[in-house]
C-alpha cells in the first residue's frame, strides 16, 4: 500500500469541502482534496440552490468569489408558488430582484470553486473507505485503490455517510419518515409546456394530505421535481424504479384526488429517482478530537427543509478555513474555535429543519404554510 503525507486533508469534494480549500488557498495555506467520483464530469449535480445573505454569501465573499457568484445567478429564481392539493394558487411572489436568496444552478456554483483552485489540489478516484488516528492528532486515511494517506489535520467533508465522522462521533443518520421520488421534464417550456406553467419560473409547492409536491425551474428550462409523502422506511423498497411506468402509477396512487395538472409532474415526467430524506440528531455535537473535525452534512445533516443544507456546508468550509488561518501553528486552538461556534449554528438550524418537516407534512401542512409565506419577511 503507498501512503503519502499531506498537511491538510480534506476529504469529499462538495461544496463545503471546496470551500474549505478555497479559503485555505486565499489565506496562503494549501490543502489536499480526495473525492470519490473519478472527475468533475462523473455525475450531473442537478438541483437549484437559493444562496443565502447571512451565511452561503459571506462564504463566497470569504472565498473571493462573490462576483463570480452574481454572474450565475438565476434570473427570476426567487419567484414562488404554493397551491394546494385542488391546483389553486395561494400564495405567489414574483422575483423583484430585492430578495436575499438568489438561486443559482449547484453545478454551476461547484464549478465556480471548482475553477478557483490550483490545479492537483482535487484527488479524484479516491473513495475513503476507513480512517484511523495515529499520535500526535495524526491520521491515516485509507482507500478503495489501495492507497492511503498521513495527514496532520483531517477534515470530513465526505457528506451524510461519511467515513471520518467515527472518528469523533458513533451517531448515524436516521430516517425521518419522509421519502422524495424525484423526477424532471426536460425541455418544458416545448415538451412540457402545461407543467411549466403550473410551476412558474422559480420556486414551486404544492402541499396536502402529509404530502407535497415541490419542484424547480432550473437553468437549463427543465422541471425539477421533489414528489414527497410519509411513507415507511422501506415504502420505496416495495417500488421497481426500474419499470417507470409502474413507478409513476406507485407514486401517483399516493396523490389521489389531486388536480390532474400537479399529477402531471409525475405522470409526464422523463426522470423517476427514489431518496429517503435522512437526518442526524438535532444537536449533534462530539467532544474536541486531536486533529480532526467535521463540516456539512458530515457533522449536521439535517432535511431540506430548512434550505440551509448547502449554505451552511459552504459557511462552515469558510469559517474552519478562517480559524486556521487566524491560529497558525495551532490546530488544536482553531479546531476548538471553529467548533466552537459550529455545534449551537447548526443545532438552531437542524432544529428549524426538523420543525418544518413536522409543519408542513402535518394535517395542516399546507394552512401553516400559507401563514408563513403571508406573514412577512419580518416574521420568517
Amino acid at each position: 500500500m503507498s501512503t503519502s503525507h499531506v498537511p491538510i486533508a480534506i476529504i469529499g469534494a462538495g461544496l463545503g469541502g471546496l470551500t474549505a480549500a478555497r479559503v485555505l488557498h486565499v489565506n496562503g495555506i494549501g490543502s489536499a482534496i480526495f473525492e470519490r467520483e473519478a472527475s468533475a464530469a462523473a455525475r450531473t449535480q442537478g438541483g437549484m440552490l437559493d444562496i443565502h445573505e447571512d451565511d452561503g454569501q459571506k462564504a463566497l465573499r470569504a472565498a473571493g468569489l462573490h462576483d463570480g457568484f452574481l454572474k450565475i445567478v438565476h434570473e427570476g429564481g426567487q419567484a414562488m408558488r404554493l397551491l394546494g392539493p385542488d391546483g389553486t394558487v395561494r400564495v405567489a411572489e414574483e422575483d423583484d430582484g430585492t430578495g436575499g436568496r438568489p438561486e443559482v444552478d449547484r453545478g454551476d456554483l461547484r464549478d465556480l470553486l471548482l475553477g478557483s483552485l490550483p490545479d492537483g489540489t482535487i484527488h479524484w478516484g479516491r473513495k475513503a473507505t476507513g480512517a484511523r488516528a495515529l499520535d500526535d492528532g495524526r491520521h491515516e486515511v485509507t482507500f478503495a485503490d489501495g492507497s492511503a494517506i498521513t495527514t496532520d489535520l483531517l477534515i470530513g467533508a465526505d457528506g451524510a455517510w461519511s467515513r471520518i465522522r467515527p472518528l469523533v462521533s458513533s451517531a448515524r443518520p436516521a430516517y425521518t419518515g419522509i421519502s422524495f421520488v424525484e423526477t424532471d421534464l426536460f425541455d418544458a417550456a416545448t415538451r412540457h409546456p402545461c407543467s411549466a406553467e403550473v410551476v412558474g419560473g422559480g420556486f414551486f409547492i404544492a402541499l396536502g394530505g402529509e404530502r407535497g409536491v415541490l419542484a424547480h425551474r432550473e437553468s437549463d428550462g427543465s422541471l425539477h421535481v421533489y414528489t414527497a409523502l410519509k411513507a415507511g422506511e422501506d415504502w420505496l423498497d416495495t417500488v421497481d424504479f426500474t419499470d417507470h411506468a409502474a413507478a409513476k402509477a406507485a407514486v401517483l396512487a399516493r396523490f389521489e384526488g389531486w388536480d390532474e395538472g400537479l399529477r402531471a409532474l409525475v405522470a409526464d415526467a422523463d426522470t423517476i429517482t427514489p431518496r429517503r430524506i435522512h437526518a442526524l440528531p438535532v444537536g449533534h455535537r462530539w467532544d474536541r478530537t486531536p486533529g480532526v473535525t467535521l463540516l456539512g452534512d458530515a457533522a449536521h445533516l439535517m432535511s431540506p427543509f430548512a434550505g440551509e443544507g448547502a449554505n451552511l456546508a459552504m459557511f462552515d468550509g469558510a469559517e474552519l478555513a478562517l480559524a486556521v488561518a487566524a491560529h497558525p501553528g495551532d490546530t488544536e486552538a482553531a479546531l476548538a474555535a471553529y467548533e466552537e461556534a459550529l455545534f449551537p449554528r447548526s443545532e438552531a438550524s437542524a432544529a428549524e429543519s426538523a420543525a418544518s418537516l413536522d409543519s408542513m407534512f402535518g394535517e395542516r401542512g399546507l394552512e401553516h404554510m400559507v401563514a408563513f409565506f403571508t406573514s412577512g419577511p419580518a416574521a420568517r
